[in-house]
């Protein structure tokens, strides 16, 4: 698949580059696994000389043999000794940079942890000492986030605020998945859309393998998701037991949880039998994996909370690919296709509703986009996007067809909306309905 997107991050990565002739730069790169993180860098620097260090979990020696063989064929100098700590390639490469510009990108740079957790500060000590005088852009990648968020963010650790720039890669934005799949497919419909928005969440790596497979469509993007040996079987576990630990577990109850529908604290632990608070918290704001959700406009920061999985790839996971885990073990494959297609209408038309906010926040239009409920759960609004500026506000029904939708019930709720939260003459309002046609 050709590159696509990532325009505004490779204009702020070869601004860096810019800057980095007459100031260090030390850009740190993060996002979760599989985004594009390596991919935009190579983009944004394709006609330049990189030095790139990819961190394996070797020992450190054969690290450095690895290291010193890309700094002698990409910068042509000669064959340097033995070396055996990465704080002397660093140093070398520090004070070479005091007489020539250089970029240098440590893609899985969390990994150094397991080689040598002594190198950060090393590093530390070798930037404050030399980065007055060296002109380089040294780019450091990782994919555990909650890691890399320490690393930089932590008080603690060495590393803390030495970082000039901190940029987190998001996922694709529904146009450019929709550019994609127009690029590939011209014939494509929104039920493929949908399907590959659903399936993927715009994760630069799902929607690749999915595309340069020719699972354009719906119905063979399942079959390529959900077959023996598929990539994306294991790929919630393989992505995740690195950022939990022992103790993922517990975290992947929680999210499977989650994912079906039990998404609030009590009733969590009501099915666990366990006090959870401290796995959640960590979720949301560890690793960023669930978003505490309240009814827009509602005072109180405590009451009516709900979860959601931030991810629309491991929401699809934990949902229909861990839940169902004994269909993978007895050899079950069609019969777990069967399951995501017999609730794929219901499941889809929640995904929907997460389409149309991202369209929204991607339209830069609203200062609020939110959804509402009551307290007893009977009266719902999908989405409300509201301009605090201009004191509009925009109530939604989203449904997968426009015949679904109920505008005299969708007015119905807001009158109920006004009356709880109090807003009635403060804005003006207007009542719309969105369906995939729209997409």
């Amino acid at each position: 698949m050709k590159f696509f997107d990532r325009e505004n991050e490779i204009n702020k990565l070869r601004e860096i580059k810019e800057i980095s002739q007459q100031a260090a730069q030390f850009t740190v790169l993060t996002g979760r696994r599989r985004i594009g993180k390596t991919s935009l860098v190579m983009k944004a620097y394709e006609n330049e000389t990189i030095l790139y260090f990819f961190v394996t979990r070797s020992t450190e020696s054969v690290l450095c043999e690895e290291f010193v063989e890309e700094l002698t064929s990409k910068l042509q100098i000669p064959i340097l000794g033995k070396v055996e700590r990465f704080a002397d390639i660093f140093d070398y490469v520090m004070e070479m940079a005091k007489t020539r510009p250089l970029t240098l990108m440590i893609d899985e740079f969390q990994d150094f942890n397991r080689v040598n957790s002594a190198i950060f500060s090393q590093i530390q000590k070798i930037w404050d000492k030399k980065k007055g005088d060296a002109k380089i852009n040294l780019i450091v990648c990782g994919s555990v986030y909650s890691m890399m968020t320490k690393l930089f963010r932590d008080k603690k650790e060495p590393l803390y605020g030495r970082q000039t720039e901190f940029m987190k890669i998001e996922p694709f934005a529904p146009s450019v998945v929709k550019e994609i799949l127009a690029y590939y497919y011209p014939e494509y419909s929104k039920e493929d859309l949908l399907a590959l928005y659903t399936y993927t969440g715009g994760v630069a790596k799902y929607v690749e393998l999915l595309i340069d497979a020719g699972a354009t469509t719906a119905a063979k993007m399942l079959e390529r998701i959900v077959a023996k040996n598929s990539y994306f079987i294991y790929e919630g576990k393989n992505m995740l037991i690195e950022e939990f630990g022992r103790d993922y577990g517990r975290y992947f109850d929680i999210l499977k949880l989650i994912a079906t529908g039990h998404n609030t604290r009590g009733d969590i632990e009501g099915i666990l039998h366990a006090e959870v608070g401290g796995y959640m918290t960590r979720l949301e704001n560890d690793y960023g994996l669930i978003a505490k959700n309240k009814p827009m406009f509602q005072k109180s920061a405590n009451k009516n909370i709900v979860y959601a999985v931030n991810d629309l790839f491991l929401q699809f996971w934990f949902r229909f690919i861990y839940k169902y885990t004994y269909f993978i073990e007895a050899n079950a494959y069609k019969k777990l296709a069967e399951i995501v297609e017999r609730d794929y209408e219901t499941y889809s038309g929640k995904v929907l509703e997460r389409y149309f906010k991202e369209v929204m926040k991607e339209s830069e239009q609203y200062t609020h986009i939110d959804s509402w409920w009551d307290r007893k759960g009977e009266n719902e609004i999908d989405i409300i996007a509201a301009d605090d500026l201009a004191k509009k506000v925009t109530f939604y029904e989203v449904k997968r067809q426009r015949d679904e939708l109920d505008m005299k019930l969708l007015k119905d709720k807001v009158q109920r909306f006004m009356e709880s939260t109090g807003v009635y003459g403060k804005y003006e309002v207007g009542v719309e309905g969105l369906c995939m046609e729209d997409m």
